[in-house]
This record gives C-alpha cells, structure tokens and sequence, in this order.
C-alpha cells in the first residue's frame, strides 16, 4: 500500500468510536476479543470485525497464543496520523499567532 492508502486506511479505522474505545483499552495492553467485548452491547463476532479493520490499518497487531488470538495497540501506525496532523497544526498555529497579532493592533488603535 502507498502511504496515502495508508493513511486513509488509519483515518478510516479511527472515524468509528468503538475502534477508538477498543484502541484505548489497548493502550493499557494485550487483550482477547472477549475481554474487549466485554464493555460492549455487542457480540464477540462483531468485535472480531472491529479488531479486522484495526489489524488491516496496522494500528494493532494479533498473534496466536494457544486457543486465542490477543490483540496488542501497535502505536506505530497512529504516528503516521499524527505527523500528517501536526502540518495543520503548525499551519492553524502561524494563522493564529497572525490573527492575535492583528487583534492586538485593533485593540491598541481602539485605545487611541
């Protein structure tokens, strides 16, 4: 996959809540598709399906363990997300300082 693809397969992945919540649990370690459906109103073939969407994005990684198949947050991946994210952040930030500094000048021609 280029990195584009990538990227939209991680941003795909994360637009749904309970692959977020999932991927929060995640964070605190390893866990089986019961102990992740556990806090869901949901079946356990369901969250397989949620675990398959992060698998394919990358953001968690599965390896087989005697009858289970753990799942482990493979953070990695979010940094793709997250460097593709701080570009805007730096952009916004320069406008914001920019948009500060004009506001400043109006208030300061105000008090004149």
């Amino acid at each position: 996959m280029s990195y584009e693809q990538d990227l939209d397969a991680v941003f795909a992945a994360l637009a749904d809540p309970t692959r977020r919540a999932i991927l929060a649990r995640l964070s605190d370690g390893s866990a089986t598709v019961g102990e992740l459906a556990a806090p869901f109103e949901m079946s356990q073939p369901a969250v397989s399906k949620h675990l398959k969407v992060l698998e394919t994005a990358g953001l968690i990684d599965r390896e087989i363990r005697a009858q289970t198949r753990p799942a482990t947050l493979n953070a990695a991946r979010l940094q793709d997300a997250v460097h593709w994210l701080e570009g805007f952040r730096a952009h916004w930030g320069d406008r914001l300082d920019r948009l500060d500094r004009l506001l400043t000048e109006l208030k300061q021609e105000d008090t004149t």
